[in-house]
């Protein structure tokens, strides 16, 4: 056999495959192989086979792939494989050598064409079995659906039965119930006619004898009801009295109608007069349900810790208020100015305990009246401060004023 004869398929695909697994290591890669070459061995041996086919044409080139396919593992049991390598190293002996594995290719090739021959045989035997086979099938479907189809008439017409059966049961227990239903009834209003009977009477025997006992105690029902209601006053008079004394509540000097008699006299109306609220009073009424104290906070520490940091002063002041709040269980708020400052510091506050600092542009005293203002009428709020302005503001809106000694008093005693 020549290097020019056609070999067959699968000896050619074997040989290009071999030169695809070495391409990159020949040197140099002929100009139409350097993109192929750049592929895995795989993806060269499938796109790349025409190209590389007619690069061995070239007899240098063939002899340098040769070199490299010599150095791969040879697999002795594939002759295909020894009849590639023969072909590409030419070394004596080749032509003999791919003459006998084209020959058993060509006889392999036959006897691969008679098993086709063969299985086609089979096949339409197959074939034709797989549509007797259908046939016979559809025969059962069609008998089945019909069978399919007696049993549906059959279920609906013992369906149908059985309806009218349940049906007719319902009616008989129906008339059952109604038959017990009127008997019931009609005993039920026997027996209630007979206790409305009896409960008339016995209104009538309990009237009358009302009546009897009303008249004999309608005298002494009157004088007894102005005895409770003379102690009912008397009661409430020493409730209060005795409120007053217990929250020691001084005596207050003018009238509400002051202020009016003194704006149509042109002059400022001076206010009521009381006396300055101690520690202990002050302790009490913080003691009352739902009390809610202000602190103005500032306004406090500077009178108590005049030489103090600001931070120090603070500090000190909220967790001093920490054990007051524990006993009394007043709704604390201590409000700091910080109208100037564009920071605002995080504090740590003993529970119940509230911090708020002023917005910018905003004093302590105004956040102050804010919260005073919120608050109900009627509800205990007493608000910490010496500001004169502040305390009278604070009044008229409801709340009592408290001098920070009082608060001092309590805190640092």
């Amino acid at each position: 056999m020549t290097d020019q004869a056609p070999l067959p398929e699968r000896l050619r695909l074997r040989v290009v495959a071999l030169v695809a697994a070495v391409l990159p290591s020949v040197v140099p890669v002929p100009p139409s192989l350097r993109k192929v070459a750049g592929f895995a061995p795989a993806r060269r041996a499938r796109l790349g086979a025409g190209v590389i086919w007619d690069a061995l044409a070239d007899e240098a080139f063939r002899e340098r792939a040769a070199v490299q396919v010599a150095a791969l593992p040879v697999s002795t049991a594939d002759p295909v494989d020894l009849a590639a390598r023969a072909w590409l190293t030419r070394d004596d002996g080749w032509e003999s050598m791919v003459a006998g594995v084209v020959e058993s290719l060509d006889t392999a090739e036959d006897d691969e064409d008679r098993a086709r021959a063969e299985l086609g045989r089979l096949v339409a035997q197959v074939a034709s079995l797989q549509a007797e086979l259908a046939s016979v099938r559809s025969g059962h479907r069609d008998e089945l659906e019909r069978l399919r189809g007696d049993h549906k008439v059959l279920r609906q017409r013992l369906g149908e039965a059985r309806s009218q059966l349940k049906a007719a049961e319902h009616e008989r227990d129906a008339a059952y119930a109604a038959r017990d239903e009127a008997v019931a009834a009609a005993d039920a209003a026997t027996r209630a006619a007979e206790a409305e009977v009896r409960r008339v009477r016995a209104q009538l025997e309990a009237a009358e004898s009302g009546l009897a006992a009303s008249r004999r105690d309608a005298r002494s029902e009157r004088d007894s009801a102005t005895v409770r209601a003379r102690l009912l006053l008397d009661a409430v008079v020493e409730s209060a009295t005795g409120l007053r004394r217990e929250l020691g509540l001084p005596a207050v000097d003018g009238a509400p109608a002051d202020s009016v008699e003194a704006e149509l006299a042109g002059v400022e109306a001076a206010p009521a007069s009381a006396a300055p609220m101690s520690s202990t009073l002050l302790e009490q009424v913080l003691g009352m349900p739902r009390a809610r104290l202000l602190v103005d906070g500032y306004n406090v520490t500077k009178q108590a810790w005049p030489t103090a940091s600001l931070e120090a002063q603070r500090s000190r002041l909220v967790a001093a208020l920490g054990p007051l709040v524990a006993r009394t269980g007043a709704e604390t708020t201590v409000v700091f100015d910080a109208a100037e400052s564009m920071t605002r510091t995080v504090m740590p506050a003993p529970r119940g305990v509230r911090v708020v600092f002023s917005p910018q542009g905003v004093i302590a005293d105004d956040v102050i009246r804010q919260l005073v203002a919120a608050e109900p009428r009627g509800r205990v709020v007493a608000v910490v401060t010496d500001d004169r302005a502040l305390g009278g503001d604070v009044v008229r809106s409801g709340a009592r004023a408290v001098p920070a000694s009082a608060l001092l008093g309590i805190i640092s005693g």
